[in-house]
């Protein structure tokens, strides 16, 4: 984990990034130098690569990228409203904000490598292959069971010497293997 970023250093990041690339969405450069503008705020700033997962974040992309122009969060509310995000980010100034910016070069800028963080949210994060193992693991357990009670249900049929239901669940059973 990196030591912490200083706001001098955010704003200086943000001012470069202004001058050197055009937001897909004008209100996403106002926020920014909103942002840019208030020490108060930009405390609370965290530019990391990926804001999936943070508890408050911001997603914006400037024109040459092939992204969502802009993306805000909050719990489990996503919105694509810059004027909604503005108001959250003006009356919550205090709360930690986690920015991932997509800019042409932004995973080899030095610039933005310089203020970039870890998210300390990210290994809360499931990773498809993690979902595609979870799943697989379900559906073994689930199969597991299922042999294990029509097992039961067999055992019952044979006990009540009820022929007809015996064969039925062995068919069933046979399915199985």
């Amino acid at each position: 984990m990196k030591a912490s970023i200083s706001i001098e250093d955010k704003k200086e990041f943000v001012r470069w990034l202004l001058n050197k690339h055009q937001m897909k969405i004008r209100e996403s450069m106002w926020i920014l130098n909103y942002i840019a503008g208030h020490d108060q705020i930009m405390k609370y700033v965290h530019f990391v690569d990926n804001a999936e997962g943070c508890p408050r974040g911001l997603v914006l992309t400037a024109l040459g990228v092939d992204d969502e122009p802009f993306r805000f969060f909050k719990g489990n509310i996503v919105t694509t409203d810059p004027e909604k995000a503005f108001h959250d980010i003006r009356l919550n100034w205090d709360e930690d904000i986690y920015i991932q910016l997509h800019f042409p070069e932004s995973l080899t800028s030095p610039r933005y490598a310089f203020v970039r963080e870890d998210n300390p949210f990210e290994e809360l994060l499931i990773s498809d292959k993690e979902k595609e193992i979870a799943s697989q693991f379900l559906d073994t357990v689930v199969e597991h069971f299922s042999k294990e009670k029509l097992l039961l249900e067999i055992d019952a049929a044979l006990d009540a010497h009820d022929e007809e239901r015996f064969q039925s669940l062995m068919e069933q059973f046979k399915q199985y293997n």
